[in-house]
């Protein structure tokens, strides 16, 4: 039976000790270590060349979590680098990402700032909705001003950014220690807990962290809280310039795999508590968030289209179907939703896909060369790798050009007016023949661009006009 992760949020204290503790295993007791000059690493980032990659012998197998969810953070990290989302916009995303969550729940939770009017207006609009899932959870700076936004709004959860390494330390907090740094933390942390808010701590720039003398400790101090207080504190691990790692074999800090086996199985924190949060600088975003899931973290956090800062963030479609390749389905997560969501940005929101964007985009499922139509008119698996028209609502598709042929023309018209068993056409079609005939001329007098849908239309109501009569009311 499926759980709900909302379920394990408020267990008895006695059953919450026995979740942290369950699996781990016999770890020193690290205490976070000061010192004069920050860790900066700079043999595997020297700054004047790309990160180097490092491997340190040791290889771990995966440890796939029982139950998997995906989180979001779209209206977060996703308006970081587009212009904010209106009240109203927002509203409509948030339906659609309840109903691509699906009836079991799938996508937990999404999260908002609390700063401005527009934020708060924003939450209390979801709030209205009344969906189980997402969740609508904050996210503040390890600040008790902050966080009192967050008891104002009544919220249950909320992330707190909590800088790890030492590039943000000691510049970002000049002057100040590592231990006085993360005993800050802490105070809010136990200040959130005090309130009964559940906390996620955002451990920025994991990947670049002194791991066993800062990341190590904090958990476990983290840990000793969440057993006080009888209230999760959750683990995300943002790999905030992209620089993660997907293998096992890869050092830390920059392995994920090894990064989440230690938090799990080193330190015990409860897969359901552990998250990804991945940047694609070097377009390892969905190579490393599959990679978190395999080797212990029950989410991953992600955006709509991997909108996000700089180079983008993991995108959430993509992740729906990586948990369905691992887990063997989808978990009632509605696919199809997702052509519905691609037209609302392109037509709402004036944001256009790359034709050649994965999944959704509009080439994702179509194709130019005669040859692969002839070979999707014998069998459609030839080149799709799954039912397109079944899991996205988007038949595939073939681009009608000077290369295209006939057998490109009938499969084009076989799926976009839907046609099944007997009412598909083929190639012998004495009307196609003559609907070629025009396309050879109009490439032979200079054209070179495609042939659009209308132009195509056209040229079925010419010369198959009994067809269009009869199906046109499918386009």
């Amino acid at each position: 039976m499926l759980v709900s992760l909302t379920s394990l949020y408020y267990e008895k204290k006695e059953k919450l000790k026995e979740f942290i503790r369950k699996e781990a295993i016999d770890i020193p007791d690290y205490q976070i270590i000061d010192v004069s000059e920050p860790k900066l690493y700079k043999e595997i980032f020297p700054f004047n060349s790309p990160p180097k990659i490092t491997f340190d012998g040791i290889s771990i197998i995966p440890n796939v979590p029982d139950r998997l969810w995906i989180s979001d953070t779209t209206f977060r990290d996703g308006q970081q680098s587009r212009e904010p989302y209106t009240v109203e916009q927002i509203a409509t995303i948030f339906k659609f990402l309840h109903e691509l969550g699906g009836e079991n729940g799938k996508l937990e939770y999404t999260e908002f700032f609390p700063y401005t009017k527009k934020d708060r207006e924003a939450i209390e609009r979801c709030k209205e909705l009344a969906f189980k899932n997402p969740r609508i959870t904050g996210w503040i700076r390890a600040s008790k001003e902050d966080l009192q936004k967050i008891k104002e709004l009544k919220l249950e959860e909320t992330g707190i950014l909590t800088s790890i390494s030492d590039y943000h330390i000691f510049y970002k907090f000049a002057g100040k220690s590592r231990s006085q740094v993360i005993e800050h933390y802490l105070e809010v942390v136990e200040e959130a807990l005090k309130s009964n808010i559940a906390v996620r701590l955002h451990v920025e720039d994991v990947t670049r962290a002194d791991v066993y003398a800062t990341l190590v400790p904090f958990v476990k101090r983290a840990m000793k809280l969440a057993e006080k207080y009888g209230l999760p504190v959750k683990i995300r691990c943002p790999d905030t310039l992209g620089v993660g790692l997907p293998w096992s074999e890869a050092s830390l800090p920059r392995s994920i795999p090894k990064l989440f086996w230690l938090l799990n199985k080193g330190l015990g924190v409860p897969s359901e508590w552990l998250e990804f949060h991945g940047q694609n600088d070097f377009h390892l975003g969905v190579a490393n968030a599959t990679a978190a899931w395999m080797y212990g973290a029950s989410l991953n956090n992600c955006t709509l289209f991997g909108i996000g800062e700089r180079a983008g963030n993991i995108p959430l479609e993509a992740m729906i179907f990586i948990y369905s390749m691992l887990k063997g389905g989808f978990d009632g997560m509605n696919t199809r939703v997702l052509k519905h969501i691609v037209r609302y940005y392109e037509k709402e929101l004036g944001y256009k896909l790359p034709s050649y964007y994965p999944l959704v985009g509009a080439n994702f499922n179509v194709t130019r060369a005669g040859i692969h139509a002839d070979g999707l008119l014998k069998n459609i698996e030839m080149y799709l790798p799954f039912d397109t028209e079944e899991l996205l609502d988007s038949p595939a598709k073939v681009v009608i050009s000077e290369h295209s042929g006939i057998a490109g023309l009938t499969f084009w018209i076989n799926n976009v007016f839907r046609l099944k068993n007997d009412e598909k056409i083929t190639k012998d079609n004495p009307a196609l023949k003559d609907i070629q005939a025009e396309i050879e001329r109009l490439y032979h007098d200079g054209r070179i661009a495609p042939l659009s849908d209308e132009e195509i239309f056209e040229l079925i109501k010419k010369h198959m006009p009994d067809f269009w009569k009869r199906y046109s009311n499918r386009i």
